[in-house]
């Protein structure tokens, strides 16, 4: 394969643009996070949430990745489209299997997972031979090799024992990348050899975060629309509606922009800064916004009952992993210290005690009211900034 055939033209200072093939194949993520949400909703138990937990990782793994190998390869030509159109597919598979993925189908989850992974793995080792980039794809691909067949024996396990191969293989997955993909005899590639364009991936991830948003408030108007019209229900709808903006503005009226910037304008710390930033903090944000879609759903089917553990788990517990995957992103990215959301995490903390006395609309709206002020402080951190 002639690189120049598939590879993006760099211009320096300039990130590629993201292209109507990326757009077009982060749809697909838009069925699989409906599925996670589902699962998790049926499976509300320690057990049933380490399941979501993991069947999540995989899932946000297999787009993080192929958001990563966009940033050197070329929607727009048509190999690489066809790649994509592929790994569509195979993610359409994988999707769907999410129901079931623990009982009859975790042999169709695996084996798409470790295709996507096996499959855009040697596809840049054969667009970036000869290259750098091409030696680090290739120690990915041997790390996607070893994981996979631990994903594939877990497929073949029943109950606890495929749980626990699947989490040893998401151990593999993703701890590859923090020691640099070193192999027996092989020295680790250092992050900074990962020549990342920062503005793509920073435009990726906020995109896909706009998808869980927008699966968010699908769940929030789905709802409501097959409850029965009460005051409570339309009330829990507001209150479901307005934690879902604010979880909106908190990021994107600032931190995003800003952020941006920052991975825009940083050189040889770009690919550190996408790592933690990016590919952990925003795996963070997107599983909380997840947690908080299931939390709303469960109040306004049901807004005066009672805030049991588990619906307590969602209604604060999402906005808390939400803000931590705000703390990490912030950190990463600016430097700067992240007290708003870590104030935001300790007063849902506090709130925890309330889930013993009011109902689930009341928590609701606690939680709420929480993600409401930082929305507004993040609002008005803009307006000085554009002021400025």
């Amino acid at each position: 394969m002639n690189p120049r055939t598939v590879l993006r033209e760099r211009t320096d200072g300039t990130a590629p643009q993201v292209t109507n093939m990326e757009l077009f194949f982060d749809l697909v993520y838009v069925f699989a996070i409906t599925q996670l949400s589902d699962f998790l909703g049926r499976h509300l138990s320690a057990r049933g949430t380490l399941q979501a937990l993991v069947l999540f990782a995989a899932v946000w793994w297999a787009w993080n990745y192929t958001a990563w190998a966009t940033n050197w390869i070329d929607p727009d030509r048509w190999r690489v489209a066809l790649l994509m159109i592929v790994l569509m597919g195979i993610s359409l598979v994988m999707s769907s299997a999410i129901p079931e993925a623990f009982e009859s189908r975790g042999l169709a989850f695996a084996a798409a997972y470790v295709s996507i992974q096996v499959i855009r793995s040697a596809f840049m080792v054969l667009a970036l031979k000869d290259r750098t980039m091409g030696r680090n794809y290739a120690q990915l691909l041997a790390w996607s090799v070893i994981s996979g067949v631990v994903w594939i024996a877990g497929a073949l396990a029943h109950g606890d024992t495929r749980l626990l191969l699947w989490i040893g293989a998401l151990v593999l997955d993703l701890g590859a990348p923090l020691h640099g993909f070193r192999l027996p005899g092989i020295p680790g590639t250092p992050i900074e050899a990962w020549t990342l364009a920062g503005g793509h991936l920073a435009e990726r991830c906020q995109l896909v975060l706009l998808i869980a948003l927008g699966e968010s408030i699908l769940r929030v108007g789905a709802t409501f629309g097959a409850e029965h019209e009460r005051v409570t229900v339309d009330t829990a709808f507001l209150v479901g509606f307005a934690g879902t903006v604010s979880m909106w503005a908190i990021y994107f009226l600032h931190h995003a922009e800003e952020a941006a910037r920052s991975m825009a304008l940083a050189t040889s710390a770009t690919a550190r800064m996408g790592r933690s930033g990016y590919a952990y903090a925003h795996a963070v944000m997107v599983a909380g916004v997840i947690v908080v879609a299931v939390g709303t759903r469960l109040t306004i089917s049901d807004p005066e009952g009672s805030a049991t553990t588990a619906v307590a788990a969602t209604v604060l517990g999402g906005p808390a992993i939400y803000l931590a995957g705000q703390t990490l992103f912030k950190r990463s990215v600016t430097g700067e210290r992240p007290l708003p959301p870590l104030m935001g995490i300790c007063v849902l903390a506090l709130l925890t005690p309330l889930a013993l006395a009011v109902d689930r609309l009341a928590l609701a709206t606690g939680a709420t009211a929480v993600l409401l002020v930082l929305a507004i402080s993040a609002g008005r951190r803009q307006s000085t900034t554009a002021q400025a």
